[in-house]
This record gives structure tokens, sequence and C-alpha cells, in this order.
């Protein structure tokens, strides 16, 4: 691979850019902004970014005068076209009452015009887009010439250089495309394989739902210390005490989807410092909203659940009783509130822990705890299995239902 080119050169491209070219690659370019020759041309640049200064020095970075040439001349081609926001979507500002997605206007006219091209390329997205965009919006333009990658990144504006080059890790979305040469790519530039692979709907999704536990986190900070200024507590304190917990708090522990938490602290606590917030006066009950998220979950599980068993007909079937695998503690236990919730339908179904019968019926299964044992359970043929922990191994002629993932992936028949 000899030469990069990129489409859009403004705050994320120019820099990206210019850290690939010190990587020793010849990058090539084109922007609709006139100006960008005159950055280049001076060795300056209008916004702050750490570590451009000595880039834009030694640069050779070539701005075409097309699109068409620049995909005609590169090996692999980067689009950082922006994808905006309204600005009154910006944050700067109070919440509208109404939202908006981004406008990919700009992205799809840059997408259409490499299109037109009709030359075979590797297209790399690096912008960013709403889970479903490529479906909807950028799918219907592409040709088979087209190896459309999506390969958004973690960086922070000022940071670039650094960031693009000291990654986490390098997220590549495809539909059943050819990487090889991305993560090839990526293997010169970092010196190790740093890529997680996946389809491009759930890439979309990892880049903004990354960005989103960024504000989680920022709001549980901010909350604590309105609540230390109401309470007279130490938020500083606060602060060290939970950054000190790197095993189950600042770790990847309660983050994989399945059911709600539970026991007989974390639905407890939360009700209490609820009915404490709105007692002091917090201006959000984000301990509210918290179970509120919680009970809704378990409310659309509960749903799922009662659908099937209305549409086959099947008797329905919950296994696990207790808050977490491998005990028989059911307080505050989610699999006692989905079998609460499933009441309210009256809809016939059984609910066991261990107590099942030896011989199991034919029926819709809901696991609610993820207990080991019941992945070597018989189910018999013609049942259905709904599980939210994706952990029971496909079965001859049984149907599972792993929540969040596609039920392909288990070997079922569509």
């Amino acid at each position: 691979m000899k030469t990069i080119g990129f489409i859009g050169l403004g705050k994320l491209g120019l820099p990206v850019a210019l850290a690939i070219e010190a990587k020793g690659f010849k990058v090539v370019g084109y922007d609709i902004n006139p100006k960008i020759k005159d950055y280049l041309r001076l060795k300056k640049v209008p916004f702050v970014e750490e570590g451009i200064t000595p880039l834009l020095a030694r640069t050779k970075l070539q701005i075409l005068p097309s699109i068409e040439e620049v995909v005609r001349k590169s090996d692999l081609v980067f689009c950082t076209i922006q994808t905006p926001h309204a600005r009154k979507f910006e944050g700067d500002r109070r919440l509208p009452k109404k939202r908006a997605d981004f406008d990919y206007s700009y992205l799809i006219r840059g997408i259409k015009s490499v299109v037109a091209t009709n030359c075979k390329v590797t297209l790399v997205i690096v912008s960013t887009c709403l889970p479903g965009t490529y479906r909807t919006e950028i799918a219907p333009l592409l040709n088979s010439r087209i190896n459309y990658i999506y390969n958004p990144l973690f960086i922070a504006m000022g940071t670039v250089i650094f960031d693009f080059l000291n990654p986490e890790f390098v997220l590549i979305g495809h539909e059943r495309k050819n990487v090889s040469a991305l993560r090839d790519f990526y293997f010169k530039i970092l010196g190790k394989d740093k890529a997680l692979i996946t389809d491009i709907t759930t890439a979309e999704g990892i880049k903004v739902f990354y960005n989103t536990f960024v504000t989680t986190k920022t709001v549980l900070g901010n909350m604590y210390g309105e609540f230390a200024h109401k309470m007279g507590m130490n938020v500083d304190d606060i602060y060290r005490a939970l950054a000190k917990s790197t095993d189950r708090l600042i770790s990847a522990k309660y983050l994989k989807s399945g059911v709600a938490d539970g026991g007989s602290c974390h639905p407890r606590d939360n009700i209490a410092l609820s009915h404490l917030a709105k007692k002091i006066g917090m201006s959000f009950n984000f301990f509210d909203s918290l179970m509120t998220a919680r009970e809704k979950h378990m409310e659309w599980l509960a749903k799922l659940f009662i659908k099937k068993v209305k549409a086959t007909r099947l008797r329905g079937v919950i296994l696990g009783k207790s808050f977490k695998p491998e005990t028989n503690i059911e307080t505050g236990s989610a699999a006692i509130l989905l079998s609460n919730i499933v009441k309210e339908s009256k809809i016939p179904f059984r609910h066991y822990e261990f107590d099942y019968p030896r011989k199991l019926p034919v029926g819709v299964y809901f696991i609610a705890t993820q207990h080991a044992r019941y992945k070597k359970l018989p189910y018999p043929a013609g049942s259905v299995i709904i599980d939210p922990f994706r952990y029971i191994d496909k079965l001859p002629h049984v149907r599972i239902i792993g929540i969040g993932k596609n039920e392909k992936n288990y070997g079922n028949k569509k």
C-alpha cells in the first residue's frame, strides 16, 4: 500500500492525514474548503491541535482538484466528511423538545461522487452516523465496485494526532467485505493488531454509545457533587473512593447485556436514594430514572415472552429465580420481577429454579437467571428459548432467541 487518500481535510481529517503521512505513507486529499491549501502553504492552521506544527512543517501532502482524482490515485480512501447536527442540538443551549438525526447530506454527496467515478475502491468512512444509517441512507447508493468500510475514530478535538496513533482499539465495521487492507494498514501504523471487527450497524452503535458512556460518567460525577453539597459530604473523597474501585466499577463488569441487577443492595439503595433526592430537592432525580429504566427493560423482556407464548400457543416457562447465577438468594431478583410482570398479563406459565420437571414440556422458555445447568437441559424439539444472556448453545429443532443478537448467529433458520 503506497498512497492513502482523504476526502475531507478539516479539524479531524487534516490531523489524521498528517499523522498517517508521518508514518511513511504518501497522502493525497480533497476538501471543498479552498483555505486548506493555505494551511499547508503557510504551515499554520486556525485551530489548536497538539503536535500538528512539526507535521505541517515537513508535510508533502498533496491537495487534488477532485474526489475522482483522489480515488484514482489512492490505494485506500478515508472519508472524514462532516455529519453535523443543527446548532440547537449542540448542547450549548436548553434542550429542544423535538430532536433530530444528524445531517447526512454532505456525506451522501461525497459518497455519490465516489460512486460516480466507477472505480474499484476501498472507501473507509470515519464520519459519525447513528445506528441504521448505512442500511437506510448509504447502502442504496453503492455499487459492487465500492468496498465500503465503517471506521469511526475515538478521538478528542485538540489531541486528534495522539489519539489516532494511540487508540484503545480500532473499530472496523463491514458487510461481508474484505477488510484485510485496512487491518494491515493499521498494523503498520500501530505495530500491533488492535482491530475489533463487526458489522456496520453494530459499529455505528458502538461509536455513539461510547460517547454516551462518557456523558453518563460526567452526569454521575456531577450528581454526586450536588448531593454532597446539599448533604455536607466531601465529593473529592467520594471520587477518590470510586476511582479506586477498579474491579467492579471502573472495569468491564456489569456492562454485558442480560437482565436487571438485583440482590439485597442495588435496587433498595437506588429506591431509597430516589426518596432522599426528592426530599432534598435534587435538580434531577437520577436514581428514580435508574429504577424506572430497570423496570421498563424487564417489562420489555416480559412482553417479548408473552408475545411469543401467545403466538406459538405453547406453554410458558421461566427458568431462574435467584438474582444471580449459582446462588439461591431471591432478594431484589430481576427474575422475580419478570415473573410478577408476566402475571399481570394473565397468561398461564410456570416458574422454576431447579425444581423443573424431569421431562421438560415443549414450550417457550425464558432464561431469567444465567445458571450453568440451564445450558445442559434437554429442551424438547419444537421449543423456543428466549436467552437474554446469549449463552445457550444452538440445539437441533429448537429456536433460540438471543436478546441483542441476530437469531441467524445461533444457526436458526429464518
